[in-house]
């Protein structure tokens, strides 16, 4: 997405970790052959063999309309480095719709498959050629049609937004196309269309209240009458309040996504699912991130296991046995 995955956040989310490819912002391709410097300046990761900093590859993204154009500017971008070459035909917004490029070239099979013919030609059969779709522009009549084009054409894998350029990002996302669309092609197929924004971190009045308007006097009265909760209150008074406002708010939650996606709007959201994290808290009201193994005379207590999957963990367990063997002197 323009502006929102450029080199920077590429670099900075792949330091995080957990990320096996990244692509560009589209390269728009009209009627020409572009200089590399267009190609470095957009995915300067070139530079570097096409990789992040982190060593995580960095495809270009191609959005046009002329399958020779797009196949000779596929050769360069892959010449100057990048480990493959994708090719948007999903992106909604007017201004390229009206250029005839992105989303309103799902009018068009033929011409979906002579693109990714002409560029999957072009490029070394050992490099990827990938493509973006969306259901369809108007409805989903060619939705498996397209595919199986593009599948026919050579294309390596396929991206699927599971709605059409005119429901936007309006949710829901057409899930079942997906199954569809891998039914009729030989692709691997990967699903695209939703992202999970959140969530708020608000203090529950029920320990088991998954509404918003769960309350229980027992647990609330637990939780209040405890020093820590009060010291936690105190210290982080401000955020919390703000985090009870977003909840509660859907303007002002979408006010906070816009400093990300400026183009967001109320349409495009939807209130997701509730979930309860129960946290350790200290007296001091300092909450507890990480495991707390806590000793007694005749027994060993594990303080705030955080998931099941931590729970389960062989090396916790190592952890245990260790404390153990020096705990009772076994």
């Amino acid at each position: 997405m323009e502006g929102v995955v450029d080199h920077l956040m590429r670099d900075m989310l792949t330091r995080v970790g957990g990320f096996d490819l990244c692509v560009t912002e589209f390269v728009r391709i009209v009627d020409q052959k572009l200089p590399q410097k267009t190609f470095y300046r957009l995915c300067p990761e070139l530079h570097e063999g096409g990789k992040t900093p982190s060593g995580v590859p960095v495809r270009v993204q191609l959005l046009g309309q002329h399958p020779q154009w797009l196949a000779e500017n596929a050769l360069t971008a892959v010449e100057l480095g990048s480990p493959g070459v994708d090719l948007n035909f999903g992106c909604p917004a007017k201004t390229v719709n009206k250029s005839k490029g992105g989303a309103v070239l799902l009018q068009y099979t033929e011409l979906l498959h002579d693109i990714v013919k002409a560029v999957r030609e072009a490029v070394p059969a050992h490099l990827p050629v990938t493509a973006k779709i969306r259901l369809g522009f108007e409805d989903k009549s060619l939705a498996i049609d397209n595919a199986v084009a593009i599948d026919e054409a050579g294309a390596s894998e396929l991206v699927v937004h599971a709605r059409t350029k005119t429901e936007g990002y309006r949710p829901p996302a057409y899930w079942d196309w997906i199954k569809k669309i891998r039914a009729n092609t030989r692709l691997p197929v990967i699903a695209n269309g939703e992202i999970e924004c959140g969530p708020n971190a608000v203090f529950t009045f029920k320990r088991e209240g998954y509404r918003r308007t769960d309350f229980s006097i027992k647990d609330t009265l637990d939780a209040l009458t405890f020093p820590g909760t009060h010291k936690l209150f105190i210290n982080h008074w401000k955020f919390g309040l703000n985090e009870y406002k977003r909840a509660f708010s859907k303007s002002l939650f979408l006010k906070e996504l816009q400093k990300m996606i400026p183009s967001l709007k109320m349409g495009d959201i939807v209130r997701g699912r509730s979930g309860v994290r129960a946290m350790a808290l200290k007296n001091n009201g300092e909450m507890l991130d990480d495991f707390l193994i806590m000793k007694n005379k005749s027994n060993i207590h594990v303080i705030n296991a955080p998931s099941p999957a931590a729970t389960a963990c062989l090396a916790i367990a190592e952890e245990i046995m260790k404390v153990s063997k020096e705990h009772f002197k076994l």
